[in-house]
């Protein structure tokens, strides 16, 4: 079961309990993930489950005849289901709030149904008949409605068929048979029921000597195992689905007539498979079906030869009733497991797959009995054949034929070119997909490598390349599955490897992955991006809607061209991409996916705020078919929020930098300012250390050897799931250390990213007004001094006054704008905020076991300095919260007086 509908079955399930408030779904969903095993069913364990829920139930014998009914429609999941009741049986809480919700969602369906039914006024009967008189009356009813009705019900059941295979097959419709085939009774080969028996002889047939009557008998007996009446023995309408009666004429000699009610079951089998035969041989019932019928036609020809035979005994006399009983042993086996069979089809409705699974299990269920199990062998082997010819087709070639759809994988259209643009493995996932109810009970265990076989070889097709299975081989049916188990593996042996060669060689996946996914996503080229920050750096500096995207376009082609990125074969497949987001909103997004949260993000505006470039920007790759399958869009955006996460912290990392380059004039002022700046560098500084201690992490403790760890299993992969499964643990791995899938983490390091781009645009304006001033005063002492160049005295002496000029102007800014104070606020946010993400990383590493957390921690605090800070802040907290102790009375103890400097 997929998580999706797990989750879909949780939430139903919540709701059709009303259960609200609580954990919540996301809570019962995770421990259903975490506990899933496996249901072995056994005949013990299945009998042993139905008869504690019999012995609990107060109406065992209603709940015996359901599971048996059930169990006639070849139900899948019966006995599981039934296990599951059995345990549900021994828990008296749960069974008690079951029994009260039951009763408050029947008190609320009859107050519903109460509320909006109208008055009916009933009219008085004018007459009263008795109850034999109404059961005589709706018998005659039934008579006479019961062939109409079933005809209608066959016909609007070979129609909902035939629309479904139209449906399935593109609309190319499948043929029918003529209207006449259905219409004409006759053709069938079963009875022509009359009124009852025939009265035409002159004399009573009980009037007759024994051996008189027995002749008779025995040649109404031939014509009734054929499926025509005789003149004393009579078969009755049939009502539904029901097995064929007979009447028998009540003035033949008692012992007659009991040996007659003994042989009429093989004549009510015959009939039951006849009109099975007939049936099941229309189109709509599939290839399979049709097999079955025919397989049973000729046990059927088999019997019509015995009939014959006993009919020439008849006429030479030397047929008796107790011979005709003795040579009809045989027959009345077989024909009663064919209407056993016939029954029970008919019952499940079922098709393809689901008519295999019944025959092998019946064929199972006669162990023991040679002759029975032979029989359904043989039935069972000639079912099977068009039902392994389409597995054949798909093992071998990738090909599905299966018009009536009754194989166990479906094909559904979707476009592979639509691959690059779903954030799914919509078309790997669910292009080809199974379909339970039509997995024959013999290859259960083998269904997933099935599907797997088919689709790696389709996708070679899709390629254009012609496949052609070395190992194919016929596959027939028997009840040793290990001879086909064995040429399914090396069909799938085979298929792996053509598709996984022609991927790695031909289609160089890993090529694609090293030199443009890692080198572009994953920041692993230096030099390129050196050039493209600085060649972009103006123009993301915008709003999103201000940024002319070719602009863009053009300078990400420069800084390709310019750098070692040139070699790159497959550069030309990179592209811009301007989010409609910010990676916080972008991930929040896909962290809200299926929990209480996703209603509310859905409805954000993702332009309430307006973007800048920076935030906006990522990269896009251009994936060609059928590389697609790994590189989908799902990994893609994967890679789109690891790139957007380095890209902001190398974006940071470079505006502190400039701040850096930019204060290099505090050197110039007086040492009374230069105190101003001291906090400010050292803050800097802080912050600096911070983000490339960081950057450090992600590019060389979590990408670097995650990456060399995928490379390793890629080359070990044998087939395409498990290069998929590598590459998307690859994936999960790198988001998660990298604190991107964990909320809490990631807000906080978002804030502390917010901080730093505050403080040096703070900075910056700073040191640009000071620059202004700088030039400003420059200018006033130049025009100040005596025309022509400066002499050597001169030129000190204006220095001078330049840096006094200047240190005065930033202590009087300091003094108007509070640049201390603004400073401090810096530093105490950025403080709160890294030794909160201090904090969390801590309790992640020990409650999770995410070990990888601690490289982080010990980066950042490599010299304890935090973690001191964060042991004082914990003994503030905890003397807080300690409650006062009395203090003894006595003398007043004058206050400390404590001096206070103005700043």
């Amino acid at each position: 079961m997929s998580e999706f509908r797990i989750h879909h079955d949780v939430n139903e399930l919540l709701s059709l309990l009303r259960v609200h408030g609580g954990d919540g779904a996301e809570v019962y969903i995770d421990l259903l993930q975490k506990n899933r095993t496996p249901y072995v069913t056994t005949t013990v364990s299945a009998h042993s489950a139905k008869v504690k829920i019999a012995e609990f139930s107060r109406t065992p014998e209603d709940f015996l005849k359901k599971y048996d009914e059930l169990k006639s429609k070849n139900t899948r999941n019966l006995d599981p289901l039934v296990y599951l009741l059995s345990k549900l049986t021994e828990d008296k809480e749960t069974l008690q709030y079951l029994q009260q919700n039951a009763k408050e969602r029947a008190e609320l369906a009859a107050a519903t149904v109460g509320s909006s039914a109208t008055s009916i006024s009933v009219p008085a009967a004018a007459s009263k008949i008795s109850m034999q008189e109404l059961e005589e009356l709706r018998k005659q009813l039934g008579s006479v409605a019961t062939g109409s009705t079933l005809q209608q019900s066959l016909e609007l059941k070979r129609k909902m068929l035939r629309d479904k295979q139209n449906k399935n097959n593109s609309g190319q419709h499948l043929p029918v048979f003529p209207a006449w085939v259905y219409d004409r009774p006759a053709l069938i080969g079963d009875f022509l029921t009359s009124s009852g028996v025939s009265t035409d002889t002159a004399l009573p047939i009980g009037t007759l000597p024994l051996a008189s009557q027995e002749s008779a008998v025995v040649e109404d007996l031939l014509y009734v195992l054929v499926g025509v009446d005789g003149r004393h023995v009579t078969a009755q309408p049939l009502a539904g689905r029901q097995s064929r009666t007979f009447l028998v004429d009540p003035n033949l000699d008692l012992s007659i007539r009991e040996l007659v009610n003994r042989i009429l079951p093989v004549a009510a089998s015959y009939s039951t498979v006849t009109r099975f035969i007939e049936e099941k041989s229309s189109f709509e019932y599939g290839q399979v079906n049709h097999a079955l019928a025919a397989a049973m036609r000729t046990l059927v020809k088999e019997h019509l030869i015995l009939v014959s035979q006993l009919e020439q005994l008849h006429r030479q006399g030397l047929l008796s009733l107790q011979k005709l009983w003795f040579y009809i042993q045989p027959a009345m086996r077989t024909m009663d497991i064919l209407a056993s069979l016939a029954t029970s089809v008919d019952k499940g409705e079922c098709l393809g797959g689901s008519t295999l699974s019944l025959l092998h299990d019946r064929s199972f269920s006669y162990t023991g009995d040679s002759q029975a199990q032979e029989l359904c062998l043989y039935l069972t082997k000639a079912a099977s054949a068009p039902y392994f010819e389409v597995l054949e087709k798909w093992i071998y070639r990738g090909i599905i034929h299966d018009p009536y759809s009754e194989f166990m994988v479906e094909e559904h259209e979707l476009r592979k070119e639509r691959i690059q643009e779903d954030y799914n493995d919509k078309y790997w996932d669910q292009r080809y997909t199974v379909v339970q109810p039509q997995i024959p009970s013999f290859l259960q265990k083998m269904a997933d490598k099935i599907l797997s076989t088919g689709k790696y070889l389709n996708v070679v097709r899709e390629c254009g390349h012609d496949v052609t299975c070395p190992v194919a081989k016929e596959i027939i049916y028997t009840l040793k599955e290990r001879a086909y188990v064995e040429q399914i593996e090396k069909a799938f042996n085979y298929a792996s490897k053509v598709l996984l060669d022609f991927l790695m060689e031909e289609k160089e996946l890993v090529a694609h992955l090293r030199w443009s996914i890692k080198r572009y996503f994953l920041m692993d080229q230096g030099d390129f991006f050196v050039h493209f920050m600085d060649l972009t750096e103006e123009e993301l500096r915008k709003p999103v809607e201000d940024i002319t995207p070719p602009r863009l376009e053009a300078l990400l082609e420069l800084a390709l061209r310019m750098s070692t990125a040139n070699t790159d074969p497959f550069k030309d497949d990179l592209k811009i991409d301007l989010m409609p987001h910010d990676l916080i909103t972008q991930l929040l997004r896909v962290l809200a996916i299926e929990t209480k949260q996703e209603k509310a993000m859905a409805q954000a505006d993702p332009t309430e705020l307006t973007l800048s470039g920076l935030e906006a920007f990522s990269f896009d790759y251009i994936v060609k078919w059928p590389l697609s399958l790994i590189i989908n869009r799902k990994a893609l955006t994967r890679y789109q929020m690891l790139f957007r996460h380095m890209f902001y912290c190398k974006h940071v990392e470079r505006q502190l930098c400039s701040v850096w380059i930019s204060n290099k004039t505090a050197k110039q002022h007086s040492l009374h300012s230069a105190k101003w700046f001291a906090g400010a560098f050292t803050l800097r500084q802080r912050m600096l250390n911070f983000v490339q201690n960081i950057q450090y992490y992600m590019m060389f403790e979590v990408m670097e050897p995650t990456w060399h760890i995928l490379e390793k299993n890629l080359k070990s992969a044998s087939n395409i799931d498990d290069v998929l499964g590598h590459h998307t643990g690859f994936l999960d791995t790198c988001l998660k250390d990298c604190m991107l899938t964990n909320p809490e983490l990631l807000k906080v390091f978002s804030k502390l990213m917010s901080v730093c781009v505050m403080f040096t645009n703070c900075m910056q304006k700073f040191t640009q007004s000071m620059k202004l001033d700088s030039e400003l005063g420059g200018q006033t002492l130049e025009h100040g001094t005596i025309p022509g160049p400066p002499a050597g005295a001169e030129e000190r002496v204006r220095k001078e006054l330049a840096r006094k000029h200047l240190a005065e102007h930033v202590d009087a800014a300091q003094l108007v704008s509070g640049f201390e104070a603004t400073i401090n606020k810096f530093d105490k946010n950025f403080s709160a905020h890294l030794l909160d993400l201090l904090a969390r990383l801590s309790i992640y590493s020990t409650s999770d076991c995410e070990h990888g957390m601690a490289s982080v921690i010990s980066r950042l605090d490599f010299n304890g300095f935090y973690t001191e800070r964060l042991e004082r802040l914990s003994a503030e907290r905890s003397q807080k919260v300690v409650p006062q102790v009395p203090v003894p009375r006595g003398p007043p103890v004058p206050a400390p007086r404590v001096a206070v400097t103005a700043q």
